[in-house]
């Protein structure tokens, strides 16, 4: 399968199985369709399990989603497995309580397999920018094939969640925070996240937009309608056409930022199939409150105008923030790769001069009171 093709949006109002088999069957046969399937082939679901949601809460990949997906791949004779590593302890305990709570048990109903293979292994990836080794889960490399299954959401450190971001899952638990605290500026870490891609090159993405989320997301934000599924066999372009709908440019997500500097994203031109793009942007989509990219440094800038970028973006950068509703539960404490929260009276006090801006409090805080908060300065440019 060629990885230039456009990516498909299609129209699903709801989760109903007759809707998301029509909307899914449509989006897949315009790039390309499931002919690659061969009978008996083991082909991995890399789901979003970010943490322990509802479907509702629009988080997670709806199961019904993913169910609907399970079903047109064993109907052809696949076998299929479905799973995610959240940035909480990679173990039974952990994983089944967020497979209970997020209905995925409607996956296990469609004739797929649960992840339940907890086993991780080093790999070699030796044309990345970041690590040439890393620890991934065994389960995904046990694939013969990968389909890259996210959510559409905001994000606190990358503006906005969906194809490439997604594939952060293939790490193991908390490695994920060391990770996070090693690459601690978003550009680096981005170039983490396209090595991470090019490591495992899914067949396909696939993004849930029927329902996104947005505001304080990735998981304690807003839910709202959005009415489509969207197919690629190019993530990176999958990627540029959810910014789009969302209003976001592309220069404000700095794993795009990163992938075009590699020359990994496709002409700018390439048409849009089924043309309907139009009826689905948001033009009011509410952000996470995430610093933008207006700051990257690029090759062709002098030595000043790199010293003054480099200026302008720590003066501008977000940072975490406590807000009504923190309960002292010590999730942020426990997960924070700089040791930099400690939980104080029952509330979570931040150091600033250990915090590395990684957002992984905010990302993982369950009652939503850790959030990004937007220099003054850099709200103002955002008008």
């Amino acid at each position: 399968m060629s990885r230039s093709s456009v990516p498909a949006i299609v129209p699903c109002e709801s989760y109903e199985p007759r809707q998301l088999r029509e909307a899914l069957t449509a989006a897949l046969d315009t790039v390309g369709g499931l002919d690659w399937v061969k009978s008996g082939m083991r082909i991995g679901i890399k789901i979003n399990l970010c943490a322990a949601r509802r479907p509702e809460q629009a988080a997670t990949t709806h199961p019904a989603a993913a169910a609907e997906l399970t079903r047109l791949l064993t109907e052809r004779g696949a076998q299929v497995v479905l799973g995610d590593s959240p940035g909480e302890p990679f173990t039974p305990m952990v994983l089944n309580y967020i497979y209970a709570l997020g209905g995925y048990r409607l996956c296990e109903e469609a004739g797929g397999e649960l992840n339940r293979n907890f086993a991780t292994h080093p790999v070699t990836l030796p044309e990345a920018r970041t690590l040439k080794s890393v620890s991934v889960c065994d389960w995904v490399t046990d694939c013969d094939a990968v389909i890259n299954f996210c959510k559409l959401k905001s994000h606190g450190l990358m503006n906005m969640t969906a194809g490439v971001k997604n594939l952060f899952g293939i790490i193991p638990g908390t490695m994920k925070s060391e990770l996070h605290f090693r690459y601690r500026d978003p550009y680096a870490f981005s170039d983490l996240m396209v090595d991470l891609n090019e490591y495992l090159r899914p067949v396909l993405t696939l993004v849930d937009a029927v329902d996104i989320m947005e505001g304080n997301g990735p998981t304690k934000g807003t839910p709202r309608h959005l009415g489509a599924l969207i197919a690629g066999r190019d993530v990176y372009a999958v990627d540029r056409l959810c910014a789009r709908l969302l209003g976001v440019g592309e220069e404000e997500i700095p794993y795009l930022t990163a992938a075009r500097e590699r020359g990994l994203m496709p002409p700018e031109d390439a048409p849009l199939s089924l043309g309907e793009f139009e009826s689905f942007c948001l033009r009011d989509f509410q952000r996470s409150g995430a610093t933008s990219s207006w700051f990257l440094i690029t090759d062709e800038d002098s030595l000043p105008q790199r010293l003054t970028k480099k200026v302008m973006a720590a003066a501008l950068r977000s940072r975490p923030a406590l807000f009504e509703g923190c309960t002292g539960c010590g999730a942020c404490a426990r997960l924070c790769p700089a040791k930099a929260i400690t939980i104080k009276n029952k509330k979570a006090v931040i150091d600033r001069k250990k915090c590395v801006r990684c957002f992984c409090c905010q990302e993982f805080c369950p009652s939503g009171a850790m959030r990004v908060r937007r220099s003054v300065i850099g709200r103002i440019l955002s008008r």
